[in-house]
């Protein structure tokens, strides 16, 4: 919809913004419309980096993790933990990785960060953080947050954050992002003046608009269903999990039964001791090893968590479609309401009612020049709202195609990931079936030796 369309009614219920290219075409043209837009989008903060350092080979990686106590806004002291970030060019002469950069960030600055991606680059599925507070944890694993196993997964998923921006083809690009990377001091400050909690839209807009847009768009409102069947299934399979992790704990740790059966049954016999001993040795063996199998499981276990944050990443580039589509329909219902108006001045007839109408009945009509100041003031709003209107249009489907291809590469990268990590899950359970079988096969050699 390139321009209002002449009648009013139509006006009232414009179609869905439509994307100027295909869904399916890829980030090639997105990537190059973005990175030329990125400086206009800022209001006047460049925030693209325009030097080389993305173009070197580097090496993001979160190394550690520390326990620290200080004084918060209210000057309260409180403790946290804070990780240290390390890069790395591997660009060298001799062929080593040298340390470019490290410094110490909080959560809360990471945060910070992915606050402000969200508002500045609103059409883009932006990589969500790893929880704050453990969940879907089975009863043997601490939901502390400063538990060092906690800490430890929190800090491998902080990690992945980081290199999943440093991976996307706009987000590497911002600014911000490369000053997080670099600039221990005076951040937070720098991010502020991007100015970019002005930009943010209220969580009462974003629900107004909702409930109130009248023409949706089905295949967003196609995604948002889908992001919400997909955070479903993973929270019932993280659930399911958690479940059996408890009971593989207790059959596991029932083994251990076995060992010390068998070791007191070795002290009353002399031929069939040695055997006993044996076995009840490779039980107490497999007790023990269910704890780095669930250890490693975790990690399998926050790869599909991941996946379960990535849920809202895509409510919310559907949230900010549903509001430029109900700006869209408020700006043409606007302008449908003053081209009536102008009419109804022109032609001396009014065809709804309104409080002009009843004015005019309690009060006269106006005078001829009233009412050709009146119709000059609406055909100046008229030509503003159409431009405004006409704005809106392209600023919408550039948000659509722009959106498609970002929702386009995620599908891909979700796809790869989670058929990655099922299949090392699987691969995961079936080596533990074979070390049980090995377990028992090794009793059996025990017994068969008495």
């Amino acid at each position: 919809m390139e321009q209002a369309p002449p009648d009013p009614e139509r006006q009232l219920q414009p179609a869905p913004l439509e994307p100027l290219g295909s869904p399916d075409a890829g980030l090639g043209a997105a990537v190059g419309k973005e990175a030329e837009g990125a400086g206009e989008e800022s209001s006047g903060v460049d925030t693209m980096t325009h030097n080389n350092f993305w173009l070197k080979k580097i090496e993001i990686s979160v190394s550690e993790a520390e326990k620290r106590t200080g004084r918060n806004a209210m000057n309260m002291q409180e403790t946290y933990t804070a990780y240290l970030i390390e890069t790395r060019s591997v660009e060298h002469t001799d062929g080593q990785s040298v340390l470019t950069d490290s410094l110490w960030r909080r959560y809360s600055e990471f945060e910070l960060l992915r606050s402000y991606l969200l508002v500045y680059y609103p059409h883009i599925v932006v990589p969500p953080l790893p929880e704050k507070r453990a969940e879907f944890v089975w009863h043997k694993l601490s939901a502390d947050n400063m538990d060092p196993d906690f800490v430890e997964r929190r800090r491998i998923g902080l990690e992945n954050f980081l290199l999943r921006i440093a991976s996307h083809p706009i987000l590497c690009r911002d600014k911000i992002f490369y000053l997080f990377l670099t600039q221990e001091g005076n951040w937070k400050e720098t991010v502020n003046e991007t100015g970019f909690q002005l930009k943010a839209d209220s969580r009462l807009k974003a629900l107004n608009a909702t409930f109130r847009v009248k023409n949706p768009d089905k295949r967003f409102t196609d995604l948002k269903h889908y992001s919400d069947e997909l955070q479903s299934v993973i929270s019932h399979l993280l659930r399911v999990r958690a479940r059996v992790a408890d009971r593989l704990y207790g059959v596991y740790k029932v083994h251990g039964n076995y060992g010390r059966v068998f070791s007191e049954w070795s002290a009353i016999e002399k031929e069939m001791g040695d055997g006993l001993q044996s076995a009840g040795h490779h039980m107490d063996v497999y007790a023990s090893s269910i704890d780095d199998i669930l250890e490693d499981e975790e990690h399998y276990a926050d790869q599909l968590k991941e996946y379960l944050f990535y849920a809202e990443a895509l409510r919310a580039v559907c949230r900010k479609h549903e509001l430029m589509q109900y700006d869209l329909e408020m700006a043409a219902q606007d302008l449908a309401s003053k081209k009536q108006q102008c009419e109804e001045l022109a032609t001396g007839t009014v065809r709804t009612f309104s409080l002009k109408g009843m004015t005019t009945k309690l009060f006269g009509q106006e005078t001829p020049e009233q009412r050709e100041a009146r119709i000059k003031v609406l055909e100046e709003q008229i030509n503003e709202g159409e431009q405004q209107l006409k704005s809106k249009n392209l600023e919408g489907r550039e948000f659509v195609k722009n959106a498609w291809a970002d929702i386009e590469r995620f599908k891909e990268q979700k796809n790869r990931d989670l058929k990655e990590a099922l299949i090392s899950y699987a691969v995961m359970q079936i080596s533990m079936c074979k070390k049980g079988i090995q377990v028992w096969t090794n009793a059996k050699e025990c017994f068969s030796k008495m």
